[in-house]
């Protein structure tokens, strides 16, 4: 894929996410970390949805 076509497939993709953006690494890096650490010791058969809203729709 050419780096226009990624581009392109990157704008095509935030514009169906209802935030209106792709999440940057540190953003999903953070989402693990909580789930990996003791404050998330009370959650249990959940999902959590790191999508920007995307699931919501």
């Amino acid at each position: 894929m050419s780096g226009q076509a990624a581009a392109e497939f990157r704008r095509t993709f935030a514009a169906q996410v209802p935030l209106g953006r792709i999440a940057c690494p540190e953003e999903t890096a953070a989402a693990v970390v909580f789930l990996a650490s003791g404050q998330s010791s009370f959650v249990t058969g959940s999902s959590l949805y790191v999508d920007g809203g995307l699931n919501q729709i």
